[in-house]
């Protein structure tokens, strides 16, 4: 099917020549009023016939506007279905936005946790290394790394818990503002918010961390 935009402009039709009105016979000079009726019934004749050129043309004119307004309706028409078919694309590039977001908060929540697991692993180990090089004489004045590897130890599990809270406020702001534009009809909402792994991860990781400072500070051996 092709498109109005496509099709060409309906033709004018050709310009009339002004045709002049037959001229009047003259029957005042004429005697036998039979000659004369004769006369001025062929001029009735040539004026009939001049007017229904003038028709003709104005009929033509007429089909040429109903075809200008044809081709404008036509017109109409594709540009609303053109603006339908933009308005339902920028509606799903819209959806599609709000997925890419969330995708880009869990990788900010990934970033969080490989910060925490290295200051957890290194803050603990530290402290590990260093109590036993003490406990065994081998280094004497070991409590500033001692002290040290137990701050870098909760930094990374401050870090991953406030990253943890974050991640949730924001993702619940994200849901809360996508449900609303779903229900007012400005977005599909069809693909739903699967649970984040990143998160669940993230929360073993921090019962780990915990683990590790309840066994640095309280000398609870949780993995024992």
């Amino acid at each position: 099917m092709s498109s109005p935009l496509q099709e060409p402009l309906p033709e004018r039709p050709p310009h009339v020549a002004e045709q002049p009105l037959p001229p009047m016979p003259d029957v005042d000079q004429v005697v036998d009023s039979g000659v004369a009726s004769v006369q001025l019934s062929k001029h009735r004749t040539r004026l009939s016939t001049h007017r229904t050129g003038l028709s003709e043309h104005r009929t033509q004119l007429s089909e040429h506007r109903t075809d200008l307004s044809t081709y404008r309706t036509n017109l109409s028409t594709r540009r609303t279905t053109m603006s339908t078919q933009r308005t339902e694309m920028s509606m799903r590039r819209t959806g599609m936005s709000f997925q890419r977001t969330r995708m880009s908060a869990e990788r900010t929540l990934m970033s969080v946790v490989r910060t925490s697991l290295s200051l957890i692993s290194f803050g603990f180990t530290i402290f590990q290394v260093f109590q036993k090089m003490g406990e065994q004489g081998v280094l004497a004045g070991s409590a500033t790394a001692r002290n040290f590897g137990v701050t870098l130890l909760l930094l990374g599990v401050a870090m991953l818990a406030i990253g943890m809270v974050y991640h949730v406020m924001f993702m619940r702001g994200l849901r809360d503002q996508r449900n609303a534009m779903t229900a007012d009809g400005l977005i599909h909402g069809q693909s739903g918010f699967p649970p984040s792994t990143t998160l669940i991860t993230a929360g073993v990781l921090l019962l780990l961390g915990l683990a590790a400072v309840a066994n640095v500070l309280f000398h609870v051996d949780v993995f024992g």
